[in-house]
Order: C-alpha cells, then structure tokens, then sequence
C-alpha cells in the first residue's frame, strides 16, 4: 500500500501537488515544476523524500507524503517534517492517509529520530480531527513565519 516514489512517480507526485493547492485553496501558489520535483527527490543531493499511498487493487497511487530532515537543537538529534500529506478525495476513510504517516513514524523510530511534525491549516477540521485521533498535539504557543518572495530577498540583499 505505500512504497518510496521512484522518478518515475514525478508526474503523478506533481499531480498530487496541483490537486492538494486546489484543496487547500491555493492553486496560484502552487509553482514546482516536475523538472524541479525530479531534482529535489532524485538529483544528486536530495533533500526531500516521498512516499506514495496505492490503491491495492489497481496499484494506482491515490495519495503521497513529501517529507525533509530536520534537526532537534534541544533533542540533538533529527526528525521528519512532513510538508504535505495528500490523499484523494475517493480514496479517503480507506486507511491511506494513516498508513503514510505510519510509515514515517516507522522511519522515525528506526533511525532514532525524536520527532514527526507538520503543519495543518486552522479551517481543515476533517485533517486536524484524523490528527488528533493518531494521537498527535497541536503546539499551541508557536506561530509559523515566513520569507518568500519579495520580502525573502530584500532580507537576503541586506
């Protein structure tokens, strides 16, 4: 049911990427394109990984995790954030979405990492309700910031 993505994945992977921007009300935002996901995932320095959630019958991926290293300064050791967790909307409630996030808990625990985070937006209740229910906590206290674009390259100019 999940299995790593292979260079070959990078079409559907891209199209999991434009159907979760959709989603999540986004679409504009959305701008990698598979020649850049090819590189990120299968370059010769990869820094991002994915995993792709099939449909045991047909074989045909319905869902992906896209995921990076991160490193815990207090914990001295790393972890996993998940960046985007996607599972189509027909193969829902079919246990895609907790497998994929079983697998990189699995990963987690096999190399000794202390953690697996992510971030969810506040209006999807239908994802904050599954990630309540796997047991995960929201971290209350902590507010998300970012750089992009024109604010990302005065800072990076100064």
């Amino acid at each position: 049911m999940i299995r790593p993505a292979t260079p070959a994945d990078v079409p559907v992977i891209h199209a999991l990427i434009r159907e979760l921007a959709v989603y999540e009300k986004a679409a504009d935002e959305a701008r990698a394109t598979p020649e850049q996901l090819r590189e990120a995932l299968f370059g010769p320095h990869p820094a991002v990984f994915a995993h792709l959630a099939v449909d045991d019958t047909t074989g045909d991926p319905v869902g992906f995790a896209l995921w990076f290293l991160t490193f815990s300064t207090w914990r001295g050791v790393h972890g996993i954030h998940l960046e985007d967790l996607y599972v189509r909307p027909e193969a829902r409630g079919a246990g895609h979405g907790r497998a994929l996030l079983t697998e990189l808990a699995r990963i987690c625990v096999r190399r000794g990492y202390a953690r697996l985070e992510w971030s969810v937006l506040d209006w999807n209740e239908p994802a904050i309700g599954f990630y309540r229910a796997l047991g995960a906590s929201a971290q209350d206290g902590w507010t998300v910031y970012r750089l992009t674009d024109g604010a990302l390259g005065g800072v990076g100019a100064g």
